[in-house]
């Protein structure tokens, strides 16, 4: 998974874990994978697995907890979607055109209510 990109290999593996909350790959356990795992789907180091995990819990998607794992936030597949910059900007778009068609319709409601 890892590639020479010039990107650190901690980022690389935050950002397909980052990919898999947006896309609730662990809706169902809420748990990621160990750092024992990570290692081996990665190919990584557990330092490198380790500084993954304290990207996501900096960015608010997981805690961690001594001896248990690291565990999804309540909210963290939105969090995670909102991480990347083009989800952010189409959401924005979707949401304006819904308040342009609440504005309309009040404005409707106001001419009619002028008309009275």
């Amino acid at each position: 998974m890892i590639e020479w990109t010039g990107r650190p290999a901690y980022q690389q593996v935050a950002d397909d874990l980052r990919r898999r909350i947006a896309a609730e790959e662990f809706r169902g356990s809420g748990k990621l994978p160990s750092l024992a795992e990570l290692q081996d789907a990665y190919q990584i180091t557990i330092t490198v697995a380790r500084e993954a995990i304290r990207t996501l819990k900096a960015e608010g998607l997981v805690v961690s907890h001594q001896g248990k794992g690291a565990f999804l936030t309540p909210g963290s597949s939105n969090l995670a979607k909102g991480a990347d910059p083009q989800a952010s900007v189409d959401a924005l778009r979707q949401e304006v055109e819904l308040l342009r068609r609440e504005v309309g319709e009040l404005r409707e409601r106001v001419a009619d209510l002028e008309a009275s």
